[in-house]
């Protein structure tokens, strides 16, 4: 496995700490109305690297118009737009957007904004509901996630594209590739915190390569997922696949879990966990060895989730309180993991292996 890029290149890569004019609320109307036919209200909704708005049309269904900024990699874009199409084809039972050509049919097009920057736009279907973080957690809504993204998982088994082995920032096979992200923490007693989970995180990572690799969501968070307890599924949509890369099956599940997590740490720390695992081994499978590796990637994240706010709101002070939004969260959690020796760690999931 390779760590060798420098942490900042990957870290500030594909616009997440871009500098740009945004795009104004009106301007986005506008641009829906003459590209996409579709006359509507537009209100910017928070996101970590573009200008994103929901369309609200006085009757009938919403929109989701996303603008990246200048510095976004077009290939990356398609990669998301084609494996929503095959979503849509493979399996159209799942909550997932669904892309909307414009006024010539394109999927995504160059737009030059009236602030003279070239940047891609893209529409897609708007999936009512609450976002997972505001509804209360019950034991058949996290089985009822765990059991999604196994189908979700299975849907794009066999998807390609030629983006899709981007090295990503969140993507945790790369964690230990952000090192030099530490200089970025100020705090001593953080940045000692942070060393000792990426040494531990160095006994288990030559592992990851052996796991099964494939095309998937990569950031099944509560911020992506959108319920509606009146559902017999309980989840009316997945949302943002900006993250989606070839990764392990593994690191996918753990980004979930850590998802389920409540903010602060005891001595359980997957109580909510097992249940959408339980939900998710039910419809696909995990070897003895990713259930084994399964809680150290989870700390993986709760590492890289440090470094990467820390290190992003260093660089674009503007969006500071968005992403260190979960920030405080990561000390009780990492504390969870170094109290403990990694063999009690591997064994987290050990009954859960056939």
């Amino acid at each position: 496995m390779k760590h060798d890029a420098p942490a900042p290149s990957i870290a500030l890569q594909g616009g997440l700490a871009a500098t740009y004019i945004n795009m104004s609320e009106a301007e986005a109307a506008d641009l829906a109305l003459h590209r996409f036919g579709i006359e509507g209200r537009a209100v910017r909704l928070a996101t970590e690297k573009d200008d994103t708005f929901r369309i609200s049309p006085v009757s009938g269904s919403r929109f989701i118009l996303k603008v990246a900024n200048p510095s976004e990699n077009v290939p990356e874009i398609d990669l998301q737009v084609q494996l929503l199409d095959h979503i849509a084809a493979k399996a159209p039972e799942l909550p997932v957007p669904r892309v909307i050509g414009n006024d010539a049919g394109d999927r995504h097009f160059l737009h030059q904004d009236r602030a003279g920057q070239r940047r891609q736009v893209r529409m897609m279907t708007y999936l009512e509901g609450k976002p997972l973080s505001e509804v209360p957690s019950t034991v058949s809504g996290r089985q009822a996630i765990g059991k999604l993204l196994a189908r979700l998982r299975l849907a794009v088994a066999d998807f390609s594209h030629p983006a899709d082995n981007r090295v990503l920032a969140w993507d945790i096979q790369h964690l230990l590739s952000l090192q030099g992200l530490l200089g970025e923490v100020k705090d001593p007693a953080q940045r000692r915190h942070l060393e000792a989970g990426l040494a531990r995180f160095a006994t288990i990572d030559s592992r990851i390569a052996g796991t099964r690799m494939q095309v998937l969501h990569n950031d099944f968070s509560q911020s992506n997922i959108v319920v509606d307890p009146a559902l017999p599924d309980f989840v009316s949509g997945v949302i943002d696949f900006g993250d989606a890369v070839r990764t392990s099956v593994a690191i996918d599940v753990s980004t979930a879990l850590l998802g389920q997590r409540p903010g602060q740490s005891d001595g359980e720390f997957f109580g909510h966990g097992r249940d959408l695992l339980e939900g998710y081994l039910g419809v696909a499978d995990l070897t003895a060895e990713e259930l084994s590796l399964l809680p150290h990637l989870v700390m993986g994240r709760v590492v890289a989730r440090a470094l990467l706010s820390i290190a992003l709101a260093n660089a674009v002070p503007a969006n500071a309180a968005y992403v260190t939004r979960f920030t405080a969260h990561c000390w009780p959690q990492l504390d969870w993991f170094l109290s403990r020796s990694a063999d009690e760690v591997s064994s987290q999931f050990a009954n859960y292996a056939a």
